[in-house]
């Protein structure tokens, strides 16, 4: 076990499985205490954490309830104390062309994976900037530069996930707090597999560099490296984690 997060507690969204529960593991096994907020039960993430002789706080919520969030936030800092590390992990994928989008689609998918990350930020960076100290990191998506088909929603807000990281990098530079953002391309979790976005795996694994499909574990290394004080001159930036799928 490392200790490249040691004495940090790092709040993760989405971390009852998949990418969120790969990210709160490394970080439990680098020396984080680790809070998770997820519509679904995260007693296995907790679990995993606790068996790696961390802190875990775990709770159910809407992450794009401007409510529910707060009171996460001062929970958070009761039972774990000031955060240092917020990783904005949730997010919904629903594929659907176009045509057949509604308002209120549209706006369901820019609550989850828009709202909640300017939520979760508003609740936790005032600490940060008291410590005048803190890492935000956004998880973007790759198919930002990708030509994915129905996809016009969920596209647009991992485009304004990668805005969000750049403009909130400019405010809080002051305050030894950095703000980046990590492009994946399609990540192998149980959601994916069971979706029609597996439909699509062989033409996205055959446009990547490295030949073979995404998962949780090829995301986290970036995502500690951005946490640490490692990366404390990166700040502002969008980081294709994707097998070279995005050439830039």
């Amino acid at each position: 076990m490392a200790d490249r997060l040691a004495h940090k507690i790092a709040v993760i969204t989405g971390g009852a499985a998949g990418i969120g529960r790969a990210i709160a593991e490394r970080f439990a096994a680098e020396g984080a205490d680790i809070a998770i907020a997820d519509l679904a039960d995260a007693g296995e993430t907790a679990a995993a954490v606790t068996a790696l002789g961390r802190r875990v706080y775990t709770a159910r919520l809407d992450v794009s309830a401007p409510g529910d969030v707060a009171a996460f936030g001062r929970e958070v800092s009761s039972a774990l104390g000031p955060v240092d590390i917020l990783v904005n992990n949730a997010g919904i994928y629903p594929l659907k062309p176009f045509e057949e989008i509604t308002y209120e689609d549209w706006k369901r998918i820019f609550a989850i994976n828009v709202d909640s990350q300017f939520l979760m930020a508003k609740a936790f960076v005032p600490g940060m900037k008291t410590k005048k100290w803190g890492r935000v990191i956004n998880i973007s998506s790759a198919v930002f530069w990708l030509n994915i088909q129905n996809f016009v929603h969920y596209v647009t807000t991992k485009a304004a996930n990668i805005g969000f990281t750049r403009a909130l990098a400019s405010e809080l530079g002051d305050y030894n707090i950095t703000v980046n953002a990590i492009a994946p391309s399609v990540v192998k979790t149980a959601t994916t597999l069971s979706s029609p976005l597996a439909d699509a795996f062989d033409a996205i694994v055959a446009s990547q560099a490295i030949k073979r499909l995404e998962t949780p574990a090829d995301l986290t290394g970036t995502v500690l490296f951005l946490a640490s004080d490692d990366s404390e001159f990166i700040t502002g930036q969008t980081i294709p984690v994707d097998g070279g799928s995005v050439r830039n």
